[in-house]
Order: structure tokens, then sequence, then C-alpha cells
């Protein structure tokens, strides 16, 4: 039986078994010959079942050898240049070691973790950012005003009474700026953090910031004259802003940390930029023999 253009099928295939013996593709188009075999070939018939021969390619003249299908490689995926930034865990930022050289350490280009104490108004957040924004190496501001401020609805201002819902978030605040500053620390990033640390509450103490950060933070004691810190708080805006019986009281609890063994800045007749200076070089007594708190 032939199709219309007059071209025989080949005979069934059986399953399990190869062509058909002695079907030819030649003989699709009866009275036509096959083409030429290609030189080098003897021009025998192909016996029955057999594969055709093929001439060995090196008996082919150069430009008469077939080409080879070319031999496509696997392509290896682009690299995603987005996100997959392995980050080191934070740790607890260890005792900073003294400097091997002679002289004084250089706290501007170390990297360093710093506990800024003082009370509203001391002047803590302008010189922490100020300090911040002018080190060789890079550091980040940690203000535990501003972590407990996440807090929208629901916010307990310590200025409306201290009371178990404040203590609460003053615990989640410190906590969150402890592990930021120890993720910080952890890729290179120095951290200095603000807070208003009482000496005699050891709820809301130094203990905690050592437990959440690290052995090798440095606290430093921001503390100017009274007058002073009533100035500058009267200057201050929201809930940020206190009233002078409050900022007195406040002032004469941080006096207690005079005695403690911690550095203690008095910034009364320091503009900014003085005081980050002398903070350097409390910082720098600091590296060369920690304080012990």
């Amino acid at each position: 039986m032939q199709h219309a253009v007059g071209a025989p099928l080949p005979p069934p295939h059986q399953p399990g078994q190869g062509p058909a013996v002695g079907w030819s593709p030649a003989g699709q188009y009866p009275g036509q010959q096959g083409p030429a075999p290609a030189p080098g070939f003897a021009g025998a018939p192909v016996p029955p079942g057999a594969p055709p021969a093929q001439a060995p390619q090196h008996h082919l003249p150069p430009h008469q050898v077939p080409p080879q299908p070319p031999q496509h490689q696997p392509v290896p995926p682009a690299p995603d240049t987005t996100g997959h930034v392995q980050l080191p865990p934070g740790a607890p930022v260890a005792v900073p070691s003294p400097p091997h050289a002679a002289g004084a350490p250089d706290p501007a280009a170390t990297t360093l973790a710093v506990l800024l104490i003082g009370p509203a108004g001391a002047g803590k957040t302008s010189v922490a950012k100020y300090w911040a924004d002018h080190r060789r190496v890079p550091t980040a501001h940690i203000s535990l005003d501003d972590v407990r401020e996440w807090v929208r609805s629901g916010f307990a201002d310590p200025q409306s009474g201290w009371n178990d819902h404040s203590e609460a978030q003053y615990r989640l605040a410190r906590r969150t700026c402890g592990f930021a500053a120890r993720n910080f620390l952890a890729n290179g990033i120095s951290c200095i953090l603000d807070d208003a640390v009482f000496p005699d509450r050891p709820v809301v103490g130094l203990g905690g910031w050592k437990r959440h950060v690290g052995p090798g933070l440095l606290p430093v004691v921001l503390l100017p004259g009274l007058e002073v810190v009533l100035e500058r708080n009267a200057e201050r805006s929201g809930n940020r802003r206190l009233c002078d019986e409050e900022v007195a009281r406040i002032h004469g609890r941080m006096a207690g940390w005079y005695g403690s063994g911690l550095p203690i800045i008095d910034n009364s007749q320091l503009d900014v930029a003085a005081t980050a200076r002398v903070l350097d070089d409390v910082l720098a007594r600091s590296i060369a023999s920690p304080p012990q708190w």
C-alpha cells in the first residue's frame, strides 16, 4: 500500500526487534539512484540487516570532514548578587586588648562598644551622635530612648510613673539594643549606646547591659552641673522634657556614680565637639586599663 505521494511505508516493527530486515530508504523512490558514495567507499552493496558502512574520518580530506555537532556544556547559573551575604553571628563583646605598641591606644581607630550614662539633659545623645559621626571606623549610635519609643500604641511613659509596664518595655528596649550592639560589633562596626542608668537601681543598672552586650562594654558617665542640666532640659520637647523637680531628683541620684570607679566627664563648660574629644581620652585609658564593674 502506498501513500498518495507514492512512497511505500516501511514494514511495521515488531516490539522488541530492530528495524525490519530488507527494507532500505533507497526503495522509497524507485528508479532513482541514491547519492554517490563518498570517496574512499568501496561501493559494495550493503548486506541485508547490516548497518551502512561509514568512512573513517581520517580518510577524508580536511575540507570534506563532516562537521561535528557542537557539544553544549551546561552553563552554571549566574550568581545571585542580591542577598545571601553571610553575617557573623553576634556574640558577647570581649574586653578590648591593650595595645602591644608603646603609647596610648587610639580609640578613634579601634572597634569599641561604649555605654554613655547620664541624667536627662546631660547631652548624651548629642555627644554620642557627634562621636559616632567623626570616627575613622564604622560606628553606630544606639539610643535606648529611641528604641523604647518604637512602641506606639500602649507606650508606657516613665513620666507617668515607673510600674511593671514601663519596666517591661525598658527591659525589652535594653535587650534589643544589646542584640543590635553585638551584631554590629561582630561585623566590625563600633557602637555607642546611651541610657540614664541609675547607680542605686540594680533592676535597671549596669548588670543588664553587661549581660546583653558583654564584659567588653566600656561605660562612661556624663555628668554636668545641675544648672546646666536644667537649662538643657528646658530646650527639649515632647515626652523627653521633664519637670524641673524630676530633673533635679535624677541628677541627685546620678551623683552616686562618684566613687564607683567608672570614668566621669563633667561637661558643664564643654561643647559637644570638646566633650567628644575628652571622651576619646577617657576611652584610651579604659582600653589600656578596663574599669572593674
